[in-house]
């Protein structure tokens, strides 16, 4: 009998929160294109969760007074332009366009005031379905396109282990914000 992992014996409890989970972990074996993509995919619906019930004030509402852009709505900004970015603009080669590309505000791709937490999440999803598109249509093996950046240098694979780890990482900031701001927390 195989002995249940603690993410596995906690599962129970977690589904509890008031947070619907977004989906089932992928299987453990798979090719590498359904790895990445799953694992990425996983992290973005987890992004959109960690969104569902929190007021448009709590959505705006800094809790690091350090960091005021750090918000959920902010956090969901500034992944939306790092999907565009990564994959659009360095892979892809379109214009390097979008507040990522510019100098001042620093850090303008988390600037999301005045704009509804619905918005910014349905901008993110259309986004993912973009970048989704693009590497459907892509080698992993093949590298970027645009000829102004040197990150462009880097393979399609390359970009997808960014996003993972980028996507991740936020997705640990979102958690934390989100207990902060009301208790809700869970992971899948």
């Amino acid at each position: 009998m195989l002995r249940k992992s603690p993410c596995e014996r906690l599962a129970p409890t977690l589904s509890s929160s008031p947070l619907t989970p977004p989906r089932l972990r992928l299987p453990f074996v798979a090719d590498e294109r359904t790895q990445l993509l799953g694992w990425l995919d996983l992290q973005r619906d987890i992004v959109l969760w960690k969104c569902e019930g929190a007021s448009e004030a709590d959505a705006h509402r800094s809790v690091l007074p350090t960091s005021p852009l750090m918000t959920i709505a902010g956090v969901v900004s500034h992944l939306r332009w790092v999907e565009h970015c990564r994959l659009e603009v360095l892979f892809y080669g379109r214009p390097a366009e979008g507040p990522q590309f510019v100098d001042d505000p620093e850090d303008a791709d988390m600037i999301a005031e005045g704009v509804p937490l619905a918005q910014l999440s349905h901008e993110y999803r259309r986004q993912c379905d973009l970048s989704n598109e693009i590497v459907a249509a892509a080698s992993l093996d093949e590298f970027g396109r645009h000829p102004d950046f040197g990150a462009a240098a880097a393979t399609l694979r390359w970009m997808l282990l960014h996003m993972v780890e980028e996507t991740a990482r936020h997705v640990g900031h979102l958690d934390t914000i989100r207990e902060l701001l009301d208790g809700a927390k869970g992971y899948y």
